[in-house]
C-alpha cells in the first residue's frame, strides 16, 4: 500500500513581503537573466506556477529577462 505525502501548505506572500522577496531574488541571481545573461527587462518567474501549487518561496523563483520569460510561457 502506498502512502500519500501530506500536502505542504502553499506559501503565498502579501504584496509588501513579495516585493522584498522579488528584490532578494534579483540580488541572489546577480541582476541577470538565468537563461541568457541579460541585465535588462528582468522579471521573477515561478518555476512551478502558482496555479499548479507553486509557492512564493526562494527555491521556486528565478530571475529571467522578459524575452526568456515570455518564451517559457509560450
Amino acid at each position: 500500500m502506498t502512502r500519500l505525502q501530506p500536502k505542504r501548505p502553499q506559501i503565498r506572500l502579501d504584496v509588501k513581503t513579495y516585493r522584498i522577496l522579488y528584490r532578494k531574488i534579483l540580488e541572489r541571481d546577480s541582476w541577470r537573466c538565468q537563461v541568457c545573461g541579460s541585465m535588462s527587462g528582468l522579471e521573477v518567474h515561478h518555476r512551478q506556477r502558482r496555479s499548479q501549487r507553486g509557492d512564493d518561496s526562494e527555491e521556486n523563483l528565478i530571475t529571467l529577462c522578459s524575452n526568456c520569460h515570455r518564451a517559457i510561457h509560450t
